[in-house]
């Protein structure tokens, strides 16, 4: 290898940000690297901005360009925000994907419920394995979180190991599978680590995230104390907490019943994996209608107040088969994501309002976060010992305050970075050296699709203020043949002086095309340009708004 050869860290998303997680690592000479990526995450549109939009993705522009040089994909975990983008995202770059057996099986059975007919080339490894991808070695080191199979990655270069910690927190008890391997960590630690990245979603966050063991019992406590019917929302991918729901339901010699179709996804691939031995089988929504109310747990989809998720219809009243009634009770063993809470509280005032009690994360221990506090970060300094933090997966008060943690136990050098800068990582210090332009791209019906592409602007500005449609058609004198034909789409019908908006706006473009001198009213397009500023002008002037317009000029002469 070159002496030339450097080490860098280049996010394309997650990174000033919560989810849509993408990391690349490249290793080698300037304009010569081979890169390794991390993780290919989504995160939810926000309607106000993306009115229409479902997802949205990281801009792969970057890596797609050097797609020749890029080695394979690694997979730390099955959440959304993590590996969420890479059916929509892998044809694009068509290498080897790394993943644990039930990542790979939940996207194996996302594939088929979406029915893509390309799917990625997934290798099935286990964890704490090792995979050689020349010149990167990357060790999969188990670590605890809310979703089966979680993993931090050791990339060990010719240069040295960083660490990639992926969603991790410090559990002894986590529910399913085997706890955190705090022993590896130390290893690596004694070996040398130049540099952690690491997951800042809970650094503002003082103490111990609480264990799923905890969670487990109060659910067991609460479900016993409940008179009536019990209905848990819980994120469908957390298989711990799942199982902990059935496991409290047959301690209280309840039937449970499962309602939503991620739900149901999950719990068969969990199943597949060994993860639901020695639970009874649920049953479906149909035989709720048949069970005592005191002998039924229902597990549902619907903890972020999702419209059309089983929970909001039975807070609405209008689920076909299931209704709860007073003296029921329904936990939320979950949190409510930022930019959740009105729909999440839209959803428990409905249940109120039928006299159901609510049970949330305010009242009770029924729910934990599987990222790390303050006290678990310092303690992974402590068995790392690494030269560079660069606090990831977070806004950025959540990377201001890793920064100031790991600057306060004694990291060396701690950088705060943004999406598409590359920092070099070795040889030392670390510094910023190169910056890619990135962008989002935007699941947008059965398209993807960049922002501009998308036209979504413009769809944010018809939501904001309406749109007008005009049809002028000129005869062989250039003179207008008809009135104009105005339409409008989301506009007040009259002005705050009783004038129909449409008669205005006839008049208003029949003044702009009379004002043109004839020769020039041969240019459609200056008749066009005419129009569209008399309409916006005038509604500007009546309304306070201007729609978007849209001009079609018919001429005869």
């Amino acid at each position: 290898m070159s002496d030339k050869a450097e080490l860098v860290f280049l996010p394309l998303g997650g990174v000033g940000e919560i989810g849509m997680n993408l990391g690349l690592y490249g290793f080698g000479p300037p304009h010569e690297k081979r890169w390794l990526m991390v993780d290919c995450g989504l995160t939810f549109a926000d309607q106000r901005l993306t009115p229409g939009v479902d997802l949205v993705l990281p801009d792969i522009a970057f890596i797609e360009e050097e797609r020749q040089d890029l080695l394979g994909i690694v997979l730390t975990h099955a959440h959304e925000d993590h590996y969420g983008a890479l059916l929509d995202l892998w044809p694009r770059l068509r290498v080897p994907v790394f993943a644990t057996r039930f990542t790979a099986g939940l996207l194996r059975a996302k594939a088929t419920e979406n029915g893509r007919e390309t799917y990625p080339d997934v290798r099935v490894v286990e964890q704490g394995a090792t995979i050689d991808l020349d010149p990167f070695k990357v060790e999969l080191v188990r670590v605890s979180h809310s979703i089966p199979e979680p993993n931090a990655l050791a990339i060990t270069t010719p240069h040295g190991t960083v660490v990639h910690s992926g969603d991790w927190k410090i559990d002894h008890r986590p529910g399913v599978g085997d706890p955190i391997d705090l022993d590896r960590f130390r290893q690596l630690g004694e070996a040398g680590v130049i540099a952690l990245m690491g997951d800042s979603t809970n650094a503002t966050r003082s103490g111990h995230s609480p264990s799923e063991h905890d969670v487990a019992s109060s659910l067991k406590e609460i479900v016993a104390a409940a008179p009536q019917r019990v209905a848990i929302t819980a994120f469908s991918s957390n298989v711990a907490r799942i199982r902990a729901i059935f496991e409290a339901a047959a301690a209280n010699d309840r039937h449970i019943v499962v309602m939503g179709r991620a739900m149901r996804r999950v719990i068969n691939v969990a199943a597949d994996c060994g993860f639901m031995d020695g639970l009874p089988s649920p049953l479906s929504e149909d035989d709720f209608g048949h069970l005592p109310r005191e002998k039924v747990l229902v597990l549902l989809t619907g903890s972020q107040g999702e419209d059309r998720a089983a929970l909001a219809r039975i807070a609405g009243d209008e689920h076909p088969r299931v209704a709860l009634s007073p003296g029921d009770r329904v936990i939320f063993s979950s949190r409510t994501i930022p930019g959740n809470e009105k729909a999440v509280n839209k959803v428990v005032n409905g249940l109120i309002l039928q006299g159901i009690e609510v049970i949330t994360d305010h009242e009770a221990l029924v729910h934990t976060s599987g990222h790390p506090r303050r006290d678990e970060l310092v303690e992974m300094y402590r068995m790392l010992k690494p030269r560079i933090v660069v606090p990831v997966h977070g806004e950025p008060m959540h990377l201001a305050a890793q920064a100031e943690l790991a600057r306060e136990a004694g990291i060396e050098q701690v950088v705060v970075i943004e999406n598409g800068k590359m920092l070099r990582l070795s040889p030392s210090p670390a510094a910023v050296i190169d910056e890619v332009l990135t962008d989002v791209l935007l699941v947008d019906g059965r398209l993807v699709r960049t922002p501009e592409e998308s036209r979504v602007r413009e769809r944010r500005s018809l939501s904001f203020a309406g749109y007008v449609s005009t049809l002028i058609t000129l005869d062989d004198r250039l003179e207008l043949d008809t009135d104009p034909e105005v339409v409008l789409v989301g506009i007040p019908v009259r002005d705050d002086e009783g004038e129909l908006f449409h008669d205005a706006l006839v008049d208003a473009v029949e003044g702009a095309v009379e004002g043109i001198p004839r020769h020039r009213r041969r240019d459609k397009d200056v008749v066009a340009q005419a129009a569209r500023r008399a309409i916006r002008s005038h509604m500007a002037q009546r309304w306070g708004k201007k729609p978007l317009c849209h001009v079609f000029v018919s001429s005869l002469a």
